[in-house]
């Protein structure tokens, strides 16, 4: 199922894209800033699904929506806007949409309205490979945990939350720390073209209020837990590979005086390709295709590495972070980087092989070995 979002708020637009993503298994998001833009997307593609503000740089939501109208008058549509008098409500509604949403909004109130209007809309299932294939093209939300409890309790206290307190509540959160990276870099990038390499930064950049927005999406995503039994338990070994390379990359970091948190980081997302699959296979299975188990060994060799690198660049991850991530998985012997003989020596010493050769070799060059004998101070 594919839908189209038109929103030239950054941070709104980021807000919208998670929702949409976790509205049913296999959902693609497309998003467009301009009208323009949008008359572009929806003459070249497909859509099940219309989210679009009224008011833009180049015209009005309503005329894309006469325009999709015009060729598909079941398609649902939903306007956004800050316009809340009933003449404005009635003068969209005459252009045949759906749903009418007023900023701002409550993610819980538009997650229903939208999950009600889709609710009759049958999904299309292509091929395996079709289907990984498309998945690669867009957003892919990792596999989460988040309790949407949990989060609304925090929406209470939010005046009295910090950035580095939400940051250290959602350290171990792959998919969370992911999304919100991705969200803080695309505005961050827009106004100044510095990264942004941690969460609390990321939550600094865009706001606790927007942080807590981003979260309750991820967790009313309704793939958000894997349900295939096979599928479920490879991301659980996954994710818990990736937490202990975060704790030996910590590690490490602490015994040379570093400052720990982007190594941790690197190891939390080092497993990014393998967990972004299993969601993609999840969604597949969910939706009613077939794969046999024995072939997921050759899929996670054949598509995890294309997930990995493709959802970085895609997420905006930092070029540093996505260096540190890939010196877990390998590193060339020439390397002379601290930063990535770090990493991959917390990915030796995680997969059981710091007494191996590589990983001695390793800690020799950051002068951590421990395997030769310590000289005896004179007494």
């Amino acid at each position: 199922m594919k839908a189209l979002v038109l929103e030239d708020d950054d941070l709104f637009s980021e807000l919208l894209e998670t929702v949409v993503a976790g509205l049913r298994p296999g959902m693609r998001v497309t998003v467009a800033s301009r009208l323009s833009e949008a008359f572009r997307f929806v003459d070249d593609d497909d859509f099940d699904l219309i989210i679009a503000d009224w008011n833009l740089p180049d015209g009005s939501g309503l005329e894309l929506v006469r325009r999709v109208r015009s060729a598909k008058a079941t398609m649902p549509v939903v306007i956004v806007s800050a316009r809340a008098d009933r003449d404005s409500v009635l003068k969209a509604a005459h252009y045949g949409i759906n749903g009418y949403i007023t900023k701002p909004l409550d993610v819980r109130v538009l997650h229903k309205k939208l999950t009600d209007l889709l609710s009759d809309t049958p999904a299309k299932l292509p091929s395996i490979s079709s289907y990984l294939a498309d998945a690669l093209e867009n957003i892919t939300q990792l596999p989460s945990d988040l309790d949407a409890a949990e989060i609304l309790d925090l929406y209470r206290r939010q005046d009295e939350l910090s950035a580095s307190q939400l940051a250290e509540r959602w350290r171990d959160h792959p998919a969370l720390t992911l999304r919100l990276l991705d969200v803080a870099n695309s505005t961050s990038f827009r106004r100044t073209g510095e990264p942004l390499d941690t969460v609390r930064d990321a939550i600094s950049s865009i706001g606790v209020a927007m942080a807590l927005n981003q979260a309750l999406a991820l967790s009313l995503d309704v793939s958000r837990n894997i349900q295939h039994p096979p599928l479920r338990a490879r991301v659980g070994v996954y994710y818990g590979q990736a937490l202990s390379v975060a704790k030996s990359a910590q590690a490490l970091a602490l015994r040379l005086k570093k400052q720990p948190v982007l190594f941790q980081q690197a190891g939390l997302l080092s497993r990014l390709g393998e967990m972004a699959l299993v969601k993609v296979l999840d969604e597949y299975v969910a939706l009613g295709g077939e794969v046999e188990e024995a072939a997921f060994e050759a899929l996670f060799r054949e598509w995890s590495a294309p997930f990995g690198n493709r959802l970085k660049i895609h997420w905006h991850l930092p070029l540093g972070l996505r260096e540190l991530i890939g010196a877990v998985h390998s590193l060339g012997s020439d390397c002379t980087r601290e930063d990535r003989l770090v990493m991959r020596a917390a990915s030796l010493e995680a997969a059981g092989a710091k007494s191996g050769e590589e990983c001695q070799r390793l800690l020799r060059r950051l002068g951590l070995d421990e395997t030769e004998p310590k000289e005896l101070k004179p007494s």
